[in-house]
């Protein structure tokens, strides 16, 4: 099985398989829970601003614009857009869950 960077948001997601009747195996994931905010160690805090996209600010705050999904996380967004809707909101930029901070 596919094995997923510590980047990823599947990185600590459980792989597994499933044999089906007619003997193919079938490669998944198990459910990805999203950790609570509050186990998320706080790196500092952003300020919204008319114009600003997730990645953008995963980008900035982050050094990768694909990590738009640990901003997610931290903020209880569904869907990543919701972070920006707003100009004027504070987002909590973490590290990671299980990662100790400072």
């Amino acid at each position: 099985m596919a094995t997923y960077p510590i980047t990823s948001r599947y990185h600590r997601t459980e792989q597994t398989a499933l044999e089906t009747a007619d003997g193919k195996t079938k490669a998944y994931l198990r459910r990805r829970f999203v950790p609570q905010p509050e186990t998320m160690r706080l790196m500092h805090e952003y300020t919204v601003v008319d114009g600003d996209r997730p990645d953008l600010i995963a980008a900035r705050a982050l050094g990768d614009p694909l990590l738009f999904w640990r901003l997610a996380d931290a903020n209880r967004a569904l869907r990543p857009e919701a972070l920006t809707e707003a100009p004027g909101r504070t987002l909590r930029i973490t590290l990671p869950e299980g990662i100790p901070g400072p």
